[in-house]
């Protein structure tokens, strides 16, 4: 008998509204990232690992399987400092190396010093998850300041070009980039649209880096989720929109963070060895085409 959920939380949920960046435990329902359910098999035994974002959901759940797999990581996180040490902790559970970076990784200097920073402490780096991501929800084009928009860009996908830049010179033959796009990167959300803008360059700049990192044996990829319950939404969304988020979606419901982790690991790993360039989707059955 499996021991994953299958019986995660529908619409409606509790109307609930949090500050920006959002803490996981002020979350209700409390997200799962597998914390009790995810089992590893040694599929990146050894590997060593950034990943931004690590400190709450997505992220969260890619640190508890790398870390259940073998791999040992650094974790960047904004200034969730409690998410992030409770995820530092899931991670030394598994017996595995934990390093925290806590900054801004729409500075080209920080990201400069989260490369370094894992290079020191882990030796080396074989996959980067670029996860990280900030948005903000509005109704009209007229009611986007023009700092919101730089911020947006700055955040998520200028970061990855500053990560990307810094990090693949210490990676090599094996080695991995995988970036977190977005349903929007297809379909946008017209009140995400600062987001929904910058996931579709995310697309764009993982198929070109992957076209131009081949021949030095690193492979670059994408993993696409719709909507997952990350303190992301009640610190960015409408009450009214949290409690109804992931209705409309074939499979109902948003997905939970653990639910995301088994494609990242699987582009991490070896036997991904002629996967690059490509975007994975995991929307609950809404097509990406």
């Amino acid at each position: 008998m499996s021991s994953i959920p299958t019986d995660y939380p529908k619409p409606p949920l509790p109307e609930q509204q949090q500050g920006i960046p959002g803490t996981t435990k002020d979350m209700e329902p409390k997200p799962d990232h597998g914390e009790q359910s995810y089992q590893g098999s040694g599929k990146l035994t050894g590997k060593r690992v950034i990943i931004t974002g690590g400190d709450s959901g997505i992220g969260r759940a890619v640190a508890i399987a790398y870390a259940r797999e073998g791999a040992d990581l650094l974790i960047s996180y904004l200034c969730e400092d409690n998410d992030a040490r409770e995820t530092a902790d899931w991670v030394k559970k598994a017996g595995r190396t934990c390093k925290l970076v806590r900054g801004d990784i729409s500075d080209a200097d920080h990201c400069r010093k989260i490369v370094q920073d894992a290079v020191e402490a882990l030796g080396g780096i074989d996959i980067l998850v670029n996860n990280a991501a900030h948005q903000m929800t509005f109704k009209a084009l007229t009611d986007i300041p023009d700092d919101e928009w730089e911020k947006t860009f700055a955040t998520n996908i200028h970061s990855m070009f500053y990560l990307a830049k810094a990090a693949a010179p210490h990676m090599g033959n094996g080695a991995a980039i995988i970036n977190t796009a977005s349903i929007n990167s297809d379909s946008p959300n017209p009140t995400l649209l600062a987001y929904a803008t910058t996931k579709g360059a995310i697309q764009n700049f993982t198929a070109g880096l992957a076209q131009l990192l081949a021949d030095k044996g690193i492979r670059v990829n994408c993993v696409a989720p719709g909507p997952v319950w990350t303190p992301l939404i009640p610190a960015t969304m409408p009450p009214e929109d949290v409690a109804s988020f992931g209705k409309d979606y074939p499979i109902g419901r948003a997905a939970q963070p653990r639910e995301l982790a088994p494609p990242y690991v699987m582009l991490a790993s070896d036997e991904a060895s002629y996967i690059s360039g490509a975007t994975v989707a995991v929307t609950g059955g809404k097509p990406m085409i």
